[in-house]
């Protein structure tokens, strides 16, 4: 049997050439709403007479468009990140192929009789036959790619039908394999488009800034078949010939951080067609420096896919402005559209309030990565059969999208592999628009693209990267050595991306801070884009009705990859997690913190273009937590990348009075902006001033008082013990049971990385399962001493922990020191070594790599059981947010109040969260009711919730947990990094928690249950 129409290598047939998205007033219908639709569970192939003008599809049913027929009730969503949903057998679909038949039936215009017309696809996934009033238009492929049909011999006036039959799969699928849901349909907008005569088929907007003069060049080539004519207010250009170019003096140019547009308008005598320009101009300068308009600009960027709980990728307009406002508020100012161009409204939000665009072309091919006998086998890109389609994709995406100042890249693909139809894109894009710098993170040694970029290195791989260390021929993925002088190596001369790094998973990233301070010590490592922007959660209704966001799996699909669709810096609802408030901080456009001085506040720009005087700056000082002065400083009058330094302000050093005393500094915006209201605060920072320590000692000076058995207990002051384990078991009366050791979390979607493996290794210790044997209860005249053994069976390593309790009739002192005890084998890291600068001293290097491969723990620490209702939680110490030793910019000292249910982090799979560090001292008590007040010595970490960590790893969604009759109280001396090992580096050396003793002191007073007025 002959290939059918969608097994084919070719790009499809009957297209018109490519365009640029344009708003043009020439006629046009909207075609979107609810269409007839057939489903059909296998694959169909010839017509059945459905596309005539005069098929009865009074029963078929209605499915809106733009969406996905699979989130209406027809076939099931489906996950996998890198292997293909079909047998690998290229350009071969299974018969077991969804297919969707439409019909839509609009009236033509009167006005419109004689006018040409095209009917245009902004998005078919995968594959569309199209036909109109029974006349077949033409077959595309590229679901995310735009695709125009001409539809003028086959309009008719009056009803005419367009009917389109829909391939779940088709030969595009081998080129479409990106990390995201499966999902099929007409899914972006539809639109008849008159084009009159003597109108304007195309235009390519060139609008070039000098930052030496200040002027500007405007050129602009128009496809027309009459004379058309500019007009530009702004710049006093008014129906000008439009074939001429342009030159002005000056021009305000476009940038991330000021995003001016100039409104130009081209006419013929039959339409109109509106432009927004945006003067700039992208180079790469002679020391291998990416720069716009003259200057080095670093990505704080996000890899984003378009996504919707509720409708997939049809997304709307209100939906990606709103991506577009968080990513601004968060100080995000740079966007990769991975793995395809998104929506064009999208890219014209990017123009209007700022972004920096890394646009990519709709191809991936990575399930052919492991797929055959060797390393790519097969792999479309070096099959020169496939040419064609991987051409046609990157003409589709660039011509749509070339008139965008937001677009400073091409990008021409993800995980595709290598090889001469990725060569050939290159060749082409640099033809047709040689203004953006090319990128590809496949050409792992930069023979055809301009920009060097890799995946999820190392902080210390990138150091050497940017110290321009790269031997010829060295590779990270796969890894080979390289050999040679790096003088040889090209790379060492050009810009370098992380095309993605801090893998958003779950709790986390980690060890973001160390990443971005390396774009400060090398002028060329210019950024990157985290992976990724949101949690591609379906939201979904279980049995009982209770609503949860569903990942692979969900479906019962037979092949699938779990939750890894949930990698994002927002939740699907698009609330920011920790991650991305960790972010906002790290990547904040001005420094803020402690000077050289001892009262000096040290202020840093790192904006790319613009001076501080669009900001205010604020000061406050608390007092342990409770404020008690604020001012105004003043702006401190600094370009680009300049620093000063500011004096404290007098009134706050003269602020008196025991106590832990902080200033914070804040700069927020003087006006609203298009994407915040005035005063928002887009940086922040913390000094410590000097402070003198009024803490009342734990245990006062007088005599302690001596622990006395009675009965089945042992009484310490107001405390109350357990005679044979040594257990607290009350406090003033006050239920308190503990404390247990806790070496365990439950882990997070990083701690189970492929590379490290903490979970793994924490499994395999059974640190999940300990058993504690009380080896004594000592009770003297000073107090009360436990020691008890903590190991899991079938294993002989553990912790031997004594607990030293003191009282002074009210306040409870416990001592800890815990040691491990038996074997702790080292972990099996594949990639120590790589996580640690190679250039650090000797010493220092050697003790990070021991560091790195030593066994390591979740935390150190106790846990206790504390009554239900007590569910009021205050502390003095960082917040309000949760933080990690990796993860700890986004928080400050202060006091702050929440309840135990607003503690936790709800992660899509519920993982370890909540934790609060530095803790002096927190609370835990009843709305109403008595509690119990802990103090550290100095400081702790603190984590409330009411299930287990057991509960909470055996979830998978919150739906799963359900309140235990207890709180958990976790008072932790020492807790491990995140880090990012969900695909990147695990957690950092100097994060990692490791086996080894530890020492730690509370102190525990029992709150009385307020007075009754």
């Amino acid at each position: 049997m002959s290939a059918r129409y969608f097994e084919v290598f070719s790009p499809g047939h009957g297209k018109v050439a490519p365009r640029a998205a344009v708003d043009s007033d020439a006629p046009r219908l909207d075609l979107d709403g609810d269409w007839a639709f057939r489903f059909s569970a296998t694959v169909l192939d010839e017509p059945d007479g459905f596309e005539l003008p005069g098929f009865d599809d009074t029963g078929w049913d209605r499915l809106p468009v733009p969406s996905h027929w699979q989130l209406h009730g027809y076939g099931r969503p489906g996950y996998v990140n890198i292997s293909y949903p079909i047998p690998v057998d290229p350009p071969f679909v299974p018969d077991e192929n969804q297919t969707g038949d439409y019909r839509r039936a609009f009236d033509l215009p009167p006005s419109w009789a004689g006018t040409p017309a095209v009917v245009r696809f902004e998005g078919v996934d995968s594959c569309a036959r199209v036909f109109l009033n029974g006349v077949e238009l033409g077959v595309t492929f590229g679901s995310r790619l735009p695709t125009e049909f001409d539809a003028s011999a086959a309009l008719r006036p009056g009803r005419n039908v367009l009917a389109v039959r829909v391939h779940q799969y088709s030969s595009g699928t081998y080129l479409e394999d990106q990390d995201t849901w499966r999902m099929s349909g007409i899914f972006r907008a539809v639109t008849l488009l008159a084009r009159p005569a003597g109108g304007i088929r195309d235009v390519f907007v060139h609008a070039d800034y000098d930052a030496a003069t200040g002027g500007g060049r405007l050129r602009v080539d128009v496809d027309a078949d009459a004379p058309v004519e500019i007009t530009v207010p702004q710049l006093g250009v008014a129906d000008a010939p439009a074939d001429r170019v342009f030159s002005f003096d000056a021009v305000r140019p476009w940038s991330a951080e000021d995003p001016f547009l100039y409104d130009a308008v081209l006419a013929t005598g039959s339409e109109r067609v509106r432009v927004r320009l945006g003067f700039r101009t992208v180079a790469i300068d002679e020391s291998g420096v990416l720069t716009v308009n003259g200057r080095r600009v670093v990505l704080r960027g996000v890899n984003r896919h378009e996504f919707d709980p509720e409708r997939g990728r049809a997304v709307t307009l209100e939906t990606m402005r709103r991506d577009v406002e968080l990513m601004k508020r968060h100080n995000v100012n740079a966007v990769r559209t991975s793995h395809y161009p998104p929506h064009p409204d999208f890219l014209d939000l990017c123009d209007e309030l700022g972004l920096w665009v890394m646009l990519e072309c709709d191809l991936e091919t990575h399930g052919f990565e492991y797929s055959g006998p060797e390393y790519w086998s097969g792999n479309p890109s070096g099959d020169p059969r496939w040419r064609s389609a991987y051409l046609d994709r990157v003409e589709r995406t660039v011509e749509r999208d070339k008139n965008h100042p937001s677009v400073i890249s091409w990008s021409l693909g993800n995980e595709a592999g290598d090889g001469p139809n990725l060569e050939a894109m290159a060749a082409w894009v640099r033809e047709r628009d040689s203004s953006r710098p090319i990128h590809y993170e496949g050409d792992r040694m930069a023979r055809y693209v301009d920009l060097h970029a890799v995946m999820y290195r190392t902080p210390a791989d990138v150091a050497r990267i940017g110290r321009g260390l790269l031997r010829p021929g060295e590779n990270f993925y796969p890894l080979t050595e390289g050999e040679g002088d790096p003088e040889d190596d090209p790379r060492n001369r050009m810009p370098f991306l992380l095309t993605e790094f801090a893998h958003a998973m779950g709790n986390g990233p980690g060890g973001l801070a160390e990443y971005m301070a390396l774009c400060e010590r090398y002028p060329r490592v210019q950024g990157g884009f985290v992976w990724e922007w949101m949690d591609q959660g379906l939201r979904t209704t279980d049995r009982e009705g209770r609503e949860f966001f569903a990942y692979g799996g969900d479906f019962g699909e037979d092949l699938h990859d779990g939750n890894f669709i949930c990698d994002g810096l927002v939740f699907p609802d698009r609330t920011p997690s920790p991650g991305l408030l960790e972010y906002q901080k790290v990547v904040e456009p001005v420094r803020i913190e402690a000077g050289d001085g001892p009262d000096s506040i040290r202020v840093h720009n790192r904006y790319d273009f613009l001076d501080l005087s669009h900001l205010r700056f604020t000061w406050s000082v608390t007092r342990d937590g409770i404020p008690i002065a604020d001012g105004v400083l003043p702006t401190p009058r600094l370009g680009p990348g300049e620093r000063t330094e500011l004096p404290v302000p007098s009134t706050a050093l003269r602020i008196d009075g025991d106590g832990e005393r902080w200033l914070t500094v804040e700069a927020e915006s003087v006006e609203p902006t298009a994407w915040a209201p005035r005063g928002h605060v887009v940086a922040w920072g913390q000094l410590a001033l000097p402070s003198t320590d009024n803490a009342v000692p734990a245990v006062s000076s007088s005599a302690p008082v001596p622990a006395e058995p009675v009965d089945a207990h042992i009484v310490l002051g107001s405390a109350r013990f357990d005679r044979r384990t040594g257990t607290l078991v009350s406090l003033d009366g006050q239920h308190v049971n503990g404390p247990q050791l806790a070496l365990w979390r439950a882990p997070t979607d990083n701690d189970l990385s492929w590379t490290q493996g903490d979970a793994r290794y924490w499994e395999a210790r059974g640190l999940h399962r300990l058993r504690h044997r009380t080896v004594s209860v000592t009770p003297d005249r000073d107090g009360l001493t436990v020691v008890v053994r903590s190991a899991a069976a079938a294993v002989t390593c553990g912790y031997l922990t004594t607990y030293r309790w003191a009282s002074d009739g009210d306040r409870l002192r416990l001592r800890v020191h815990t040691e491990p005890v038996g074997h702790w084998p080292e972990r099996e890291d594949r990639f120590a070594e790589a996580m640690v600068d190679a250039d650090l001293p000797a010493e220092r290097y050697e003790e990070l790599v021991r560091r790195d491969k030593a066994p390591s723990l979740g935390r150190i620490g106790l846990r206790w059981t504390v009554p239900e209702e007590w569910s009021r939680v205050q502390w003095l110490g960082a917040g309000p947010g949760e933080a990690y030793p990796d993860s700890r910019q986004a928080v400050r000292i202060g006091r702050f109040q929440s309840t135990v249910d607003q503690l936790q982090t709800p992660y899509v799979r519920p993982q370890e969260n909540g934790n609060r560090l530095d803790v002096r001292w927190a609370e835990v008590a009843a709305p109403a009711g008595p509690g119990i007040r802990i103090e550290g010595d100095p400081v702790f970490n603190l984590a409330v919730r009411r299930w287990t960590d057991q509960h909470l790893a055996a979830a998978r969604h919150q739906t799963d947990l359900t309140p235990d009759p207890s709180t958990y109280l976790y008072t932790d001396h020492a807790v491990q990094g995140l880090g990012s090992g969900a695909v990147g580096p695990g957690v950092l050396p100097e994060h990692r928690l490791e086996v080894r003793p530890a020492d730690f002191t509370f102190t525990l007073t029992a709150l009385p249950p307020p007075v009754p007025r």
